[in-house]
């Protein structure tokens, strides 16, 4: 009897993450939902810019799943704990972390608006962690920022100090680190196929 029991806890309690998409959507388990801007894509070659090297994409740009301007919410994907917090303006970040036991993985999500979690705040896929910009912050940021930008990783964010202006930032991603295909896999799961492989059935 104990050894049967034993050999039903796999099916039981599978490991690994059991994630939904960030966004609003008819179904938040599956990647038709999702919406990249025309430069979003997961390992495109970015140019260089002011003060941001040319690097690959790191991550996914995901678009608004409606013509919701006013409070469009961004959720987490699986259950996880909150590890740094960055509020300023259009940059402004969560890192959440998410440990599955034998599998840990991180989530970034950047670029967006009226944070409603703490620092070290446990969450779930149902937590509406903040919101895309409206349009008022959009005009006032600049419309480049009608998304928000997410990002899964393999290794654990780098840490850093937390400065007076963002006393609650305690990690930052390997975002523009990575500057060849080797380094952007080391560092990162592509965004698309990790839902495809992990999605809450």
């Amino acid at each position: 009897m104990f050894i049967n029991f034993l050999i039903l806890i796999p099916i039981l309690f599978p490991g690994g993450p059991k994630v939904q998409l960030p966004i609003d959507a008819p179904d938040r388990s599956s990647t038709h939902f999702i919406q990249l801007t025309d430069i979003g894509e997961f390992g495109l070659k970015r140019k260089e810019r002011k003060e941001v090297p040319a690097h690959l994409h790191t991550g996914i740009d995901i678009k608004r799943g409606n013509e919701n301007y006013l409070n469009a919410p961004i959720y987490s994907i699986d259950r996880g704990t909150v590890i740094s917090k960055r509020e300023d303006g259009p940059y402004a970040q969560l890192i959440i972390e998410h440990d599955e036991g034998d599998f840990m993985y991180w989530t970034v999500y950047e670029h967006i608006a009226e944070i409603r979690v703490g620092l070290y705040e446990k969450v779930d896929s149902d937590t509406q962690i903040a919101r895309f910009y409206n349009t008022s912050e959009l005009n006032k940021y600049g419309w480049q920022f009608d998304h928000f930008h997410f990002e899964v990783l393999k290794k654990r964010p780098i840490k850093i100090k937390p400065t007076a202006e963002n006393p609650e930032r305690h990690f930052h991603s390997h975002t523009l680190v990575c500057f060849s295909e080797q380094e952007l896999i080391r560092n990162f799961y592509s965004p698309l196929e990790f839902f495809s492989k992990y999605f809450r059935e």
